[in-house]
């Protein structure tokens, strides 16, 4: 459901390599930094940081066991200005019978945040919105009149202060849940039942709400769904032929690898799975995450699309610098002092030795999906893999492992 601990190779990169931990699971009150926050990075960009080549043992290595206990299947493109490396290893399903092959449809989860970001900001462009407007004077009647003003850019970059909805944080509960279909304007409604969690602007938040409301943007400006405007604007243009948004069906179309999920013995229709247990997410409604998370792709679609974004093809190059910014705030966590890491649609990711990435993960039960690339495009990785425990709370290690061979 809502996704608010940061995972995945924006984080994963963000916390692990910048010394940055994986924000709060659930709102919290700002308190005084104690002995057990850790200071923030002190790893600065180094503008003439060079990519190293590319490293085909350490990313074999990365995905040469499966299946595993920790994931059944992998799809990694490394790519950018100076070569490409693509690997593809485990099955497509627990039979073992069909090895897994690169040109499979997966979930991509909230990679999908980067193709809602890039529509509202072609909309500022086309200048039928502004990233100064608010968003009571655009969806009047949507937030609650003891809000304060949310303005457009503050959903993208996660300043808004809008809160999650109350939904129970349990397996057992999405499991039973899963095929529920969701309106947007239900599961808006749902969170804004709870008070703004900040004054918008002065905290960053990682939240599905903010994505939602952006998404609602998008329909009540152009007057069409948004699975029409994502499609029409960037989908084709960009030749992402193997990519969809599903709307209410709960099924993947074409070649797909099955997702699992690992869940205790006894639980309702778990099979045995090495020495645990799984359960079969592979069809499931999406409608709970919309325009936060329900993108239907491939690997060779989503390098085809960062490489679209980054060049200035599919948003101007006067509002894609929104994309690369991160506003000057905190993180609205327990210590207060750990700087912000979103930008509107990814993160920025400061490596080791000073280089510098943006990227943004996706995690759907059963697959976890990344896009990541610098912003010269030397470098530009996209992987999915198909996780038995895709939407922990701590660090994946085995993308965070893709993430690493590709950049460093």
């Amino acid at each position: 459901m809502q996704k608010t601990a940061a995972a995945g190779l924006a984080l994963a990169l963000a916390a692990v390599l910048t010394a940055t931990p994986a924000q709060a699971a659930a709102p919290t009150p700002i308190l005084t930094p104690t002995a057990t926050c850790p200071p923030p990075s002190a790893i600065q960009p180094d503008p003439d940081a060079e990519i190293p080549p590319i490293n085909a043992a350490a990313l074999r290595k990365t995905i040469a066991d499966l299946p595993a206990a920790d994931a059944t299947a992998a799809v990694v493109r490394v790519g950018g200005s100076d070569g490409s490396w693509k690997g593809v290893s485990g099955v497509t399903d627990l039979t073992g019978k069909r090895e897994a092959t690169e040109h499979v449809r997966f979930r991509a989860g909230s990679v999908t945040k980067m193709f809602t970001t890039a529509v509202v900001l072609q909309l500022v462009a086309e200048g039928r919105l502004s990233l100064d407007d608010t968003v009571q004077s655009r969806l009047p009647g949507l937030l609650p009149r003891t809000y304060p003003k949310v303005r457009v850019g503050q959903l993208l970059n996660h300043t808004s202060g809008l809160p999650a909805p109350d939904l129970p944080g349990t397996f057992d509960y999405v499991y039973r849940t899963r095929f529920k279909k969701w309106t947007p304007e239900q599961y808006v409604g749902l969170a804004v039942r709870n008070p703004i969690e900040f004054t918008p602007g002065t905290r960053q938040h990682y939240l599905n709400t903010n994505t939602f409301v952006a998404g609602l943007l998008i329909e009540k400006v152009t007057g069409r769904t948004y699975e029409r405007e994502v499609t029409k604007r960037i989908l084709r243009p960009v030749g992402m032929h193997h990519s969809y948004l599903p709307g209410l069906s709960t099924r993947i179309k074409g070649p797909h690898n099955q997702g699992y999920q690992s869940v205790p013995a006894g639980f309702p229709d778990a099979v045995a799975y090495g020495d645990g247990h799984v359960v079969n997410m592979t069809e499931m409604s999406v409608t709970s995450t919309w325009a936060s998370g329900d993108l239907i792709s491939t690997a060779a679609d989503l390098e085809k699309f960062v490489t679209a974004l980054f060049s200035g093809e599919v948003v101007p190059r006067a509002q894609l610098e929104a994309i690369f910014t991160v506003p000057d705030v905190t993180m609205f966590d327990d210590c207060g002092n750990q700087p912000a890491i979103y930008t509107s649609g990814m993160s920025k990711m400061v490596l080791p030795g000073g280089i510098v990435a943006y990227g943004k993960t996706g995690a759907r039960y059963g697959y976890s999906a990344g896009v990541g690339a610098t912003r010269d495009l030397s470098r530009t990785v996209v992987y999915s893999v198909n996780s038995t425990d895709a939407k922990a709370s701590g660090q994946n290690q085995r993308t965070l492992g893709i993430a690493l061979a590709a950049f460093a």
